[in-house]
Formats: structure tokens, C-alpha cells, sequence
């Protein structure tokens, strides 16, 4: 005879789909928080580098070609314009990547038409 705290078949088998279908779902939002992260390491270091790359490159022009502070000045520009300039397609392209990814916006019904 069976007692009534012992669970049966039927509730273990639903226990291991429930178990399994909730890892499924960790996993697929583990991989999508991962991939979210990498993007915004990403941005930052493409705005850091190219602010920085802008620095190098005109303390250098400093150093060989022009007076002072005039090279790090326009380095500090034109890299920090750049780097946003391509943080922003990036960011864009992303954008446009996961729009198509997740599909139309559901169509709401019109509620002027009877």
C-alpha cells in the first residue's frame, strides 16, 4: 500500500521536466547576460583606447613636430571624437541586429475602425 506523503511516478517525472526546462532557461539567460556584458567592455574600451590613442598620438606631435600643448590638445579631439563616432555605429548596428533578431512588434488592433 502507498502512503500519502510518498510522491509517485507521475510527480517525479513532472519534478525532472520542471528541473530540466528551468536549466534550459538559466542557460539561455546566461548566455545572453554574457553577451550584453562583452558588448559594453566593448564600448568602454573602444572610447578609452581611442581617447587614449588620441593622446599618444599627439604628445608625440608635440614631442617632434609642433609647440606644446598644441598636438595634445587636437589629439585629445580628434580621438575622443572618433571613439564615439564608432561607440555610436557599433551601438547602432547592435541595435539594428537585435531588432531583427526578436522580429515585428505585434500590430494592435485599430480601435477608430468599425
Amino acid at each position: 500500500m502507498r502512503r500519502k506523503n510518498e510522491p509517485n511516478a507521475e510527480a517525479k517525472s513532472l519534478a525532472e521536466r520542471l528541473a530540466a526546462a528551468e536549466a534550459a532557461q538559466a542557460r539561455r539567460e546566461s548566455g545572453d547576460s554574457h553577451r550584453a556584458m562583452a558588448q559594453g567592455y566593448r564600448f568602454l574600451s573602444e572610447v578609452v583606447g581611442g581617447v587614449l590613442m588620441g593622446a599618444g598620438l599627439g604628445w608625440l606631435a608635440d614631442r617632434f613636430i609642433t609647440p606644446a600643448p598644441l598636438g595634445l590638445v587636437i589629439g585629445l579631439l580628434a580621438g575622443s571624437g572618433l571613439s564615439i563616432f564608432v561607440a555610436v555605429r557599433t551601438a547602432a548596428r547592435t541595435t539594428k541586429e537585435a531588432t531583427e533578431k526578436a522580429g515585428p512588434l505585434p500590430s494592435a488592433p485599430d480601435e477608430d475602425e468599425d
